[in-house]
């Protein structure tokens, strides 16, 4: 029997590169850590290359996501989500 695909961590897609971390921000630090190291100047990732790595392998944007965390039971969500965001999506805040 196959196990439920669910989220592992927050990662960053860096022009094809995932970078993981438990939470985004430390996904930027391990980027500019790499860059610096290797003089490397960089924009940081704009909010579309933010998402979350599951157990399944796959970088999924934020909204991808919360519906994984959701159907896994990760997360609970009863609410309207929009009422909030705007739109349902995963922060890691909402994981741990």
């Amino acid at each position: 029997m196959k196990k439920k695909e669910f989220i592992l961590c927050a990662a960053i897609d860096f022009k094809g590169t995932i970078i993981c971390g438990h939470r985004h921000q430390d996904c930027f630090i391990i980027l500019e850590n790499l860059l610096e190291k290797n003089k490397i100047s960089y924009k940081p990732p704009c909010r579309e290359q933010e998402g979350f790595l599951t157990s399944e392998n796959r970088f999924v944007d934020r909204v991808e996501a919360f519906k994984i965390a959701v159907a896994s039971k990760q997360i609970e969500w009863n609410q309207d989500p929009a009422k909030y965001y705007g739109e349902s999506i995963l922060f890691s805040e909402n994981l741990y």
